[in-house]
């Protein structure tokens, strides 16, 4: 009979020798001490060994009510009982519709029809090859207009077409040659501004770059992609406020087809359910994905309006077929996951809880501005990225080599908390659901770990 400490060992040799984890220099990593995750419970992960890390980033980004909720669990091992999985090619489940049904009413006004992927980068990918078909196909429709427009510093995901729309050399410049081009307007990264502006004075000069591209290439553009509120990927960067809504504006001025990916911002995170909310837009197309099921299953979901679904209506010899699916399309037990999940944010009202959460995290955060390698603390809601710089003045950055967001992150793990950085940003996004006492431990592990490791 195999000892739990054989088993510890045998997993961590097989760790380092089968698997290859995303986003990860596997020279460095298979150096490390493996981290192997067994349980979790509410905002608490346990490796192993037992050891207990407060979950960070929320496994990232994804998870809302925490770790064996039992209303989630529930819902999964109801549905099981009744069937895992079957295609929705010509058939359909009754869980995936009545989430579709959920999504319509709780989504921007207008968003009425739900197609279905299983992750953020198939939902952006979607949402472009809509707008690209329905501007080749419908009646009000323009073939001329083939090139879409996105943020620099964006990130959409990985599959082809969202890296295409992606702004960020370190992730996407391997694969220049297998892309699409993309018109890119500047990024409101107001602490790295461009054009050397502050906010507000500077009067939003990124905006006026960008209506600069829409109008020299009106004919051109079949739809604009962007992280409504906050560049997740980038390093947190939040836009200021009037941008989204500005952005809006300038789409239907030179009619553009709005795609807001709500991947990462959506279900709570900003303090709203969705972040076009805090500006009171509404897309044209809206991908959202990670916190959809809660947190517990692959889930994605694309939804557009009845105007842009009705340029995909015709005659079989028409062709006019949104040609694009996936095997797991409509998942019952994912969907009745995300059901559940919806279902708890009424229940449990946890949007209405999070604003004292929200507002007990920004006053804790404000401690980290006196450490004299934190260049700038960026929030919105319970999204978090502290820039570390290696001159607070200058705004210098550390040498990439350097390494001081993995740094911290691994002092971090140290101290019994599980994050992540972006470069040098370290990311702070917990569960929804985290307790005040776990935010106090998770700002005072954060602070420590930066002071030790910045000196």
């Amino acid at each position: 009979m195999e000892t739990i400490e054989e088993r510890n060992r045998q997993l961590e040799i097989d760790d380092r020798k089968y698997i290859w984890p995303p986003f990860t220099q596997m020279q460095e990593h298979v150096k490390q001490d493996s981290l192997i995750i067994e349980e979790g419970t509410g905002c608490v992960l346990k490796d192993i060994y037992g050891k207990e890390y407060i979950d960070g980033v929320s496994s990232l980004w994804t998870n809302v009510h925490g770790h064996r909720k039992e209303r989630l669990d529930n819902a999964i091992r109801t549905q099981l009982d009744k069937i895992a999985h079957s295609t929705m090619l010509g058939l359909s489940n009754i869980p995936a519709i009545r989430l579709a049904k959920k999504l319509v009413e709780i989504t921007p006004e207008g968003l009425t029809r739900v197609f279905y992927s299983d992750n953020g980068s198939t939902a952006a990918e979607i949402a472009i090859k809509i707008a690209f078909q329905y501007q080749q196909q419908a009646a009000d429709g323009d073939p001329d207009k083939t090139k879409f427009i996105s943020v620099a510093n964006a990130y959409h995901g990985d599959t082809i077409g969202s890296v295409s729309i992606g702004g960020i050399d370190l992730f996407h410049s391997t694969y220049r040659q297998l892309l699409f081009d993309s018109l890119k307007a500047e990024s409101p990264y107001c602490y790295r501004c461009v054009y050397e502006k502050s906010f507000p004075s500077c009067g939003v000069e990124c905006l006026n770059q960008m209506e600069d591209l829409m109008k020299a290439n009106r004919n051109k553009i079949a739809g604009l992609v962007m992280e409504p509120l906050i560049q997740g990927a980038a390093g947190i960067l939040v836009h200021p406020p009037g941008y989204l809504k500005r952005v809006r504006e300038l789409c239907t001025r030179y009619n553009i087809i709005m795609i807001v990916d709500e991947v990462a911002v959506g279900f709570g995170k900003t303090g709203k359910m969705f972040a076009c909310e805090q500006e009171g837009v509404a897309p044209d197309i809206m991908a959202l994905a990670k916190g959809i099921s809660g947190g517990y299953l692959p889930l994605a979901a694309t939804l557009t309006t009845e105007k842009i679904y009705g340029g995909f209506l015709g005659e079989q010899d028409e062709f006019k077929t949104f040609f694009h699916g996936h095997t797991y399309t409509g998942n019952p037990l994912a969907c009745a996951a995300a059901i559940a999940s919806l279902e708890l944010f009424d229940e449990d009202q946890v949007l209405e809880k999070l604003r004292e959460k929200i507002d007990h995290f920004t006053k804790r955060l404000a401690q980290f501005k006196s450490l004299s390698h934190v260049g700038d603390i960026r929030q919105c809601g319970v999204m978090v990225g502290i820039e570390l710089v290696a001159d607070k003045e200058t705004k210098e950055p550390y040498h990439i080599k350097d390494r001081m967001g993995h740094r911290v992150i691994m002092e971090a793990r140290k101290r019994g908390l599980i994050i992540r950085p972006l470069t040098d940003v370290v990311v702070l996004m917990p569960p929804l659901s985290i307790s005040m006492e776990e935010l106090d431990r998770l700002c005072d592990i954060t602070y420590e770990s930066i002071c030790v490791v910045t000196g």
